[in-house]
């Protein structure tokens, strides 16, 4: 039986060392981000939409850094959602939390994308939008459930900025860009 316990408990003690290597990483990742928030309180009179689906939220990393994921409160973890494109912004849903609504002004831009950081899917299955925290722009990905809503989605994400392409950074895919001028 002791010659299992040694072995045993090595595997233990780097799992253990593997799990908090992981802890620590998280933690120094939030106090990062600990600067950026996303959204603003929704408008008191509430919201007027012109698109509303339900989204699988999947990240949000740092503009055109599809690896390197922005711990921002409300937006740190993949979850479903709905998502609300709205004349006066886009809110974001998710159950157990409060409604993250980025004013239009804070919306750079929007694309089709493939992928993000532990996400690929077939090509142009993701939206991502670009908004703006402070001086930091950030893209958050979200896939639409229901695949007949992803062009009304886009579409209303384009009107909410005028179309245009960014050529200013490669991004995770191979459409063009819509940008906010």
């Amino acid at each position: 039986m002791s010659d299992r316990l040694v072995p045993a408990a090595i595997v233990l003690g780097l799992l253990a060392l593997l799990l908090l290597g992981m802890w620590l990483a998280w933690r120094a990742r939030s106090q990062r981000d600990s600067g950026l928030t996303a959204g603003e309180p929704l408008p008191a009179d509430g919201v007027s939409p012109l698109v509303t689906t339900a989204v699988l939220y999947v990240a949000t990393t740092r503009h055109n850094e599809p690896l390197e994921r922005l711990a921002i409160r409300g937006l740190a973890f993949r979850a479903r959602a709905e998502f609300t494109v709205a004349t006066e912004g886009v809110v974001l849903s998710v159950p157990g939390q409060e409604p993250i609504f980025f004013p239009a002004h804070s919306i750079r831009s929007s694309r089709p994308a493939t992928w993000t950081i532990d996400r690929v899917v077939e090509s142009d299955g993701l939206i991502a939008m670009t908004w703006r925290s402070g001086e930091t722009d950030a893209d958050s990905y979200v896939r639409v459930i229901d695949p007949t809503q992803h062009a009304p989605v886009l579409d209303a994400l384009a009107s909410l900025s005028s179309t245009g392409t960014d050529s200013s950074a490669p991004a995770p895919s191979t459409s063009t860009e819509r940008k906010k001028s």
